[in-house]
């Protein structure tokens, strides 16, 4: 299905992004794979894949994406899909007793990376004239919760962007939509919910699919959607 495309993947060592990473790989893709150190691309991908490409960049800051992807274009020679894996979790103190730390760590992770992703991204899929952008928001953005201000608030801005993004570039042939996850099914998440029922979560490998989805032709007249992925939770 994604033969020859060129993929981009932020967060691609994290239990998701690997997810997403194999999806496209097994399909025939080209995947540059994009987190924060050597080390753990070393370790995630001990055996890296002909023809793909491991980078590191600070999704924070807008001079280290914009390298990245010139690295990304000077081997790929253009971008067809880019997928927004990378982001974070964390609970916070009550709105009122918000550090300007978890704000800023919430929103730069979560938000900020999207916009510097997208401002590397997206000029070469205007020149191209095509291309595939999905998003990670999530389920939580949908409303506010107790103690989780920042990060509802920070994941309902990455709802607002994709739909801003949406009605710019849509008349361009450049489809932008962003999935809600629910809880992921991670060894991580597992480790800080013990007791939680864990068959209820949604695992990486069902959210990649659907990330896929919306990389594919098939979606081809979806523009600004927020697709829950939520499993039985």
């Amino acid at each position: 299905m994604f033969t020859d495309s060129r993929v981009v993947v932020t967060g691609g060592a994290g239990a998701l992004g690997q997810a997403v990473v194999a999806h496209f790989e097994n399909r025939g893709a080209r995947v540059a794979v994009l987190d924060y150190s050597d080390d753990i691309l070393d370790r995630v991908f001990a055996n890296k894949k002909t023809g793909n490409i491991y980078l590191t960049g600070d999704l924070t800051n807008r001079d280290s994406c914009q390298v990245a992807i010139s690295t990304v274009l000077a081997e790929f020679d253009g971008i067809d899909i880019l997928c927004n894996i990378a982001g974070g979790f964390l609970m916070g103190e009550d709105v009122h007793e918000t550090s300007d730390d978890t704000w800023d760590f919430l929103f730069n992770l979560n938000t900020r990376s999207i916009m510097n992703m997208s401002a590397a991204v997206v000029p070469t899929m205007l020149q191209a004239g095509t291309g595939k952008i999905v998003n990670i928001a999530a389920r939580a953005a949908m409303g506010g919760a107790a103690k989780m201000g920042a990060y509802t608030a920070s994941k309902a801005a990455v709802m607002r962007l994709t739909e801003s993004m949406a009605l710019e570039l849509r008349e361009k042939n450049i489809n932008v939509n962003c999935i809600l996850p629910g809880t992921i099914d991670t060894q991580r998440n597992r480790e800080d919910m013990p007791n939680a029922d864990h068959k209820k979560w949604v695992s990486p490998n069902d959210i990649a699919r659907v990330i896929g989805f919306l990389a594919s032709d098939e979606a081809i007249a979806i523009h600004g959607a927020g697709i829950p992925v939520d499993g039985l939770s």
